[in-house]
C-alpha cells in the first residue's frame, strides 16, 4: 500500500514538472503569458472536479465558506507567480524556488492555525534561504523578474497550504478541489482579458497537454496520500526539484552547475528536516494524549 501511495506521489511530481515543460514550450515559441497557460490549467480542473460533484450526487454547499475561498485565492496566486517564473526563468529554478514553501509553512501557521513553532525550524529556514541564494544567484544592481516570482511562488504556496490544513477540517476534499479551481477561473479570467492571445496550432496543444498535467498530477497527488502518510509523502515530493533539475537540461539545455547543485541539496535536505521534525513532533504529541 505504502509502495502505491510512493508511486502515485512520484508520477504526481512527475506530471507537475511535465507540466511546466510545456508551458515553457509555449513561452519559448509565442508570445503567450503563463497566465492564460494557468486559466486554462483551472477551466480543465473546474470541469473534472464539477463532472466528479455530480456523479457523486455529493453537495455543493462547504461548511466553510470563507476557508474554501482562502484556499483558492492563495492557491491561484501562488501558482499565477509560479508559471510566471517559469516564463521567465528556467524550469530548474521556477520548481525549486516553488519547493520551499514547507520553510515558510512555520512562519505562517501560527496566524492561521494557531500552530506553535520550534526554534530548530529557523534553522530549516535559514537553510533554505541559502539555498535559494545559491540557486537565483542574485546581481544586487539587478532583480532577475523570474526568479522573483518563484520566491513568491513559494511564499504563497504556504499560505495555500496552511489553509488547506484547516479546510480538511470542515470540508472534503471534492469540494475544496471544486472551489479551488473555481476561485482560479474567476481570477485568471479577469487577469487574462487585457493579454489574452488566441493560441494555434502546437501553442494550443502544448497548452492543453500542460493544463492537463496539472491537473492529472492533482488527481494522482490526492489519491497518493491515501496510501502514504503526510510525512512520508511529503519526503517523495520533494523528487521534483530532481526531476526540473534533468527535464531542464535534457529539454532546454539549462546548465547544471556547482552552485545550483548546492543550492538544491540546501533546499532538499531543508524540506527533508522539516517533514521529520513535524512526523517526530506529531508522533510525540500523539504519545502524550495516549498516556494523558
Amino acid at each position: 500500500m505504502i509502495l502505491r501511495g510512493i508511486l502515485y506521489l512520484v508520477g504526481a511530481e512527475f506530471c507537475f514538472c511535465l507540466s511546466t515543460v510545456f508551458a515553457k514550450f509555449v513561452n519559448s515559441t509565442t508570445s503567450i503569458s503563463g497566465i492564460e497557460i494557468v486559466f486554462f490549467r483551472f477551466f480543465f480542473g473546474f470541469l473534472l472536479s464539477l463532472l466528479y460533484i455530480l456523479k457523486s450526487g455529493e453537495t455543493f454547499r462547504p461548511n466553510r465558506w470563507d476557508l474554501v475561498f482562502w484556499r483558492g485565492f492563495f492557491n491561484t496566486v501562488s501558482v499565477i507567480f509560479f508559471f510566471l517564473s517559469v516564463q521567465y526563468t528556467t524550469v530548474t529554478n521556477a520548481n525549486m524556488l516553488n519547493m520551499t514553501y514547507p520553510a515558510y509553512i512555520f512562519l505562517v501557521a501560527p496566524f492561521i492555525n494557531k500552530e506553535k513553532s520550534s526554534p530548530l525550524l529557523l534553522v530549516f529556514l535559514v537553510l533554505t534561504m541559502i539555498g535559494v541564494y545559491l540557486v537565483i544567484n542574485p546581481d544586487f544592481h539587478h532583480i532577475h523578474i523570474g526568479d522573483l516570482y518563484g520566491m513568491c511562488s513559494g511564499m504563497t504556496a504556504a499560505f495555500a497550504v496552511t489553509t488547506l490544513r484547516k479546510a480538511r477540517g470542515f470540508d472534503s476534499p471534492a469540494i475544496i478541489l471544486f472551489y479551488m479551481m473555481g476561485v482560479g477561473v474567476i481570477i485568471n479570467l479577469i487577469c487574462m482579458i487585457p493579454i489574452f492571445i488566441v493560441p494555434h496550432g502546437m501553442a494550443a496543444i502544448n497548452i492543453i497537454i500542460s493544463a492537463l498535467m496539472g491537473v492529472l498530477g492533482q488527481y494522482f497527488i490526492t489519491t497518493g496520500y491515501l496510501y502514504i502518510s503526510a510525512s512520508g509523502g511529503g519526503l517523495v515530493s520533494s523528487s521534483r526539484i530532481v526531476f526540473a533539475t534533468a527535464l531542464g537540461a535534457i529539454l532546454f539545455g539549462e546548465a547544471i552547475t556547482l552552485r545550483t547543485v548546492a543550492g538544491g541539496l540546501c533546499i532538499l535536505v531543508s524540506i527533508i528536516g522539516i517533514v521529520l521534525f513535524t512526523r517526530d513532533k506529531r508522533a510525540n504529541n500523539e504519545k502524550k494524549i495516549v498516556f494523558e
